[in-house]
């Protein structure tokens, strides 16, 4: 079966029916969650992975949550932002979830390294005008746990537990006050590294950018 959508370096694909658009709003409906494979087409995620061997990880620490390895910006990490900003893609995720007005997605490629630590405990992501999270893996080869697992936050229920061990495969789940989620612990040689984030009410994807070039010009030295 081929991809759902997939996203392209000039534009986002939709690549199934109406009928398989409306099965993926239905599965989100009742599992708040669904899996979007191919996701990122394999020439844009094979340059992509290339980038990540060249690129620049450090520690991060996200308190009472986890810690991993967060890439610096780069030319992986703005291609991928660029990519899953498409306002196409947006709208799809509108449709498919029913989340409301998308203003953005914002990201970051983390990577789990086995026996380093890294780790990711129970929450919600609540804040900040997120909707609906998004995780893409982009590793080579196939890492083992490293599960995304959805539960509900009163009964601790599981409602979803999901691998994502095929790269460019995506799992889109929603952000709500009676849910939490987490990714269980990497083992075995090989990492995990994925592209993950929100897509979130506010602000636009355009008003980040300025914010962002406000902020590199804040930091250059005046000559």
């Amino acid at each position: 079966m081929p991809p759902l959508v997939t996203l392209t370096r000039s534009e986002t694909r939709v690549l199934g029916s109406v009928e398989d658009v409306s099965r993926a709003r239905d599965e989100f409906v009742r599992l708040h969650s669904v899996k979007l494979e191919g996701l990122i087409a394999g020439d844009v995620l094979r340059d992509v992975q290339d980038e990540l061997e060249r690129g620049d990880f450090a520690d991060r620490v996200h308190a009472g949550i986890g810690t991993e390895l967060c890439l610096r910006p780069g030319t992986a990490f703005g291609m991928l932002m660029l990519m899953a900003n498409d306002p196409r893609l947006l709208a799809l995720v509108e449709a498919l979830t029913g989340c409301g007005s998308i203003g953005c997605f914002e990201g970051r490629v983390y990577r789990f390294v086995p026996g380093s630590g890294h780790h990711d405990s129970w929450h919600s992501d609540i804040g900040n005008n997120r909707l609906v999270a998004l995780s893409v893996n982009l590793g080579r080869e196939r890492y083992e746990g490293g599960t995304f697992q959805l539960r509900s936050a009163a009964s601790r229920e599981i409602l979803r537990e999901l691998p994502n061990l095929t790269p460019g495969d995506g799992i889109m789940f929603r952000i709500h006050p009676g849910l939490r989620h987490r990714v269980t612990d990497v083992i075995g040689p090989v990492p995990k590294t994925a592209f993950a984030g929100w897509f979130r009410g506010a602000p636009s994807f355009g008003e980040i950018l300025r914010m962002q070039f406000e902020s590199a010009a804040l930091r250059t030295p005046r000559t």
